[in-house]
C-alpha cells in the first residue's frame, strides 16, 4: 500500500472511530431521548426537536450540494462541519449545566437552536465526506474501508457505552451527568477532525454546467430523477425503509413511562444496542458474499417491523429482558450502513456525485415528519397501537419490494 494510500485509510479510520465515540455521547435511541424527556414532559417537543437533528441536514442538502458542487476540494467545507457540530455539542452542555434545573424551558428553547446547528452542520460535512472518499478511495476498496470503519466504530460505540453507564450509574447527579457526556462529544468531534488535517485531497472534476443557478439547478431534479431508474429505486426504498423512525427514540421513552427504568438503563441499553451492531457485521458479511444488497435492505426493513411487536411483547410478559429491542436496534443500524451507505456512491456518475447525495438527503423526507408524527400517534392512541402501526408498515413494504434491485450496476448495464 502506498504511502498516499496509508493517510488516506488512517484519515477516515481515525475519524471514524472517534466520530462513533462522539455520538455516543448523545446516542439518538437512548441519551438524546431520556435528556429532552427530563428537561420537558411534552413528546411533541422530543419528537420535534428528533425530527430537526435527524431532518434539518437532509433538507438543506439540495442547496449545500448546489453550492459545494462548483468546489472541486472539499477538506474544508468538512472540516468546518465538524467544527460546528462540536460547537453544538459545547452549546448543549452549556445549557444542561445552568438551566437544566433552573429554567429547564429555557434549555429546551436553546437546544431548539444547537440542535439545528448541529444537524445543519451535518448536512454540510456528511456530504464533503461522502465526495473526499469517493475521490480519494478507489471503487474496489471501498467495501473494505468501509467494513474496517464499522470495526473501529463499533468498537469505539463500546466504549463509548461503558464509559456512559459509568457516567450514569456513578452517583453522578443530574444535569452533571448529561453535562460530562455532551462535553466530552465537544472534544471527541475535535480529535476525530485531526485524521483529516493532512489528508491530501485531489481535484474532482469540474461539472458541465458549474454556473447553473439554484433554481434550475432544482428544476433539473425531476429529470435527473426519471433518466436513472437505478437512483429512483433507491430513493423509494430508503424512504420505505425509514418509517421505523417514527417510534425509534421512543423505545427508551416507553421503558421509563411503562416499565419505569431508570437512567442507570441507558448506558445498559446503549452497551446492548452496540454489542448488536458488533455481532451483526458478521451477519452482514455473510450475506453480503451469498446474496444481493436488496436482500439485506429487505431483511433490515422486517426486522424494524417485527420489533416493535417484540417491545410490545416483553413489556407486558418479560420486562427483565427488554435489552434485546436495543440489541435488534443495533442490529438494523449496521444493516442500513452496509446496505445503502456504498451502493449510492457505485450508481452516481462521477460528475455528479454531489448532485445525487443532495438529492438523496432532501428527498428522503419522511425522516423529518415521522418522530413528529410518532409523538402525535403515541398521544393519541398509546404506545400499543403507534407500535403496531409501524410494524404493519413495515412488514408491508418488505413485502411489496417485488422485484426492485439494489444491486449495484455499471453504466453499461452489468453487474459490478
Amino acid at each position: 500500500m502506498r504511502a498516499i494510500n496509508k493517510k488516506v485509510y488512517f484519515a477516515f479510520i481515525w475519524h471514524g472511530f472517534f466520530l462513533a465515540l462522539t455520538m455516543s455521547m448523545l446516542d439518538l435511541n437512548t441519551v438524546f431521548p431520556t435528556l429532552i424527556d427530563t428537561l420537558h414532559s411534552s413528546k411533541y417537543v422530543f419528537g420535534a426537536l428528533y425530527g430537526i437533528m435527524l431532518g434539518s441536514p437532509l433538507l438543506f442538502n439540495i442547496i449545500f450540494s448546489h453550492y459545494l458542487r462548483r468546489h472541486r476540494k472539499k477538506k474544508k467545507f468538512l472540516l468546518l462541519g465538524i467544527y460546528m457540530r462540536g460547537t453544538a455539542f459545547l452549546g448543549m452542555a452549556t445549557l444542561t449545566y445552568f438551566f437544566a434545573e433552573s429554567n429547564p424551558n429555557l434549555a429546551i428553547a436553546g437546544f431548539f437552536f444547537f440542535v439545528f446547528m448541529f444537524g445543519v452542520s451535518a448536512g454540510f460535512a456528511g456530504l464533503s465526506y461522502s465526495d473526499i472518499l469517493a475521490k480519494t478511495v478507489p471503487r474496489r476498496s471501498r467495501p473494505f474501508i468501509y467494513t474496517v470503519k464499522q470495526f473501529f466504530g463499533s468498537t469505539a460505540s463500546f466504549l463509548g457505552g461503558l464509559l456512559i453507564a459509568y457516567i450514569f450509574t456513578e452517583n453522578i447527579a443530574f444535569p452533571i451527568n448529561y453535562t460530562i457526556s455532551l462535553i466530552t462529544g465537544f472534544i471527541g468531534l475535535f480529535v476525530a477532525s485531526l485524521g483529516f488535517l493532512l489528508l491530501p485531497e485531489p481535484e474532482g472534476e469540474k461539472p458541465k454546467d458549474e454556473m447553473l443557478s439554484l433554481w434550475h439547478y432544482i428544476k433539473n431534479i425531476p429529470a435527473v430523477i426519471k433518466e436513472d431508474a437505478s437512483f429512483k429505486r433507491f430513493i423509494i426504498i430508503e424512504n420505505l425503509s425509514s418509517f421505523s423512525i417514527m417510534i425509534l427514540p421512543f423505545y427508551i421513552i416507553f421503558a421509563r413511562d411503562i416499565l419505569g427504568v431508570g437512567d442507570a438503563f441507558i448506558g445498559i441499553f446503549l452497551v446492548i444496542q452496540v454489542m448488536g451492531t458488533i455481532l451483526s457485521n458478521i451477519v452482514w458479511g455473510l450475506m453480503g458474499k451469498h446474496f444481493s444488497a436488496k436482500t439485506i435492505v429487505r431483511f433490515c426493513i422486517l426486522l424494524g417491523g417485527l420489533n416493535p411487536i417484540i417491545a410490545i411483547a416483553l413489556g407486558m410478559w418479560a420486562p427483565h429482558l427488554f435489552g434485546i429491542v436495543f440489541f435488534l436496534i443495533g442490529f438494523t443500524i449496521s444493516g442500513r450502513r452496509v446496505g445503502f451507505e456504498p451502493y449510492l456512491l457505485d450508481i452516481a456518475p462521477n460528475k455528479q456525485r454531489v448532485e445525487y447525495l443532495g438529492i438523496r438527503g432532501s428527498l428522503n423526507i419522511f425522516v423529518v415528519i415521522l418522530p413528529l408524527l410518532g409523538a402525535v400517534f403515541i398521544n393519541l392512541i398509546g404506545y400499543h397501537l403507534t407500535f403496531l402501526l409501524v410494524s404493519t408498515v413495515m412488514i408491508g413494504a418488505a413485502l411489496a419490494m417485488g422485484e426492485c434491485s439494489l444491486k449495484p450496476k455499471s453504466r453499461n448495464g452489468e453487474i459490478d
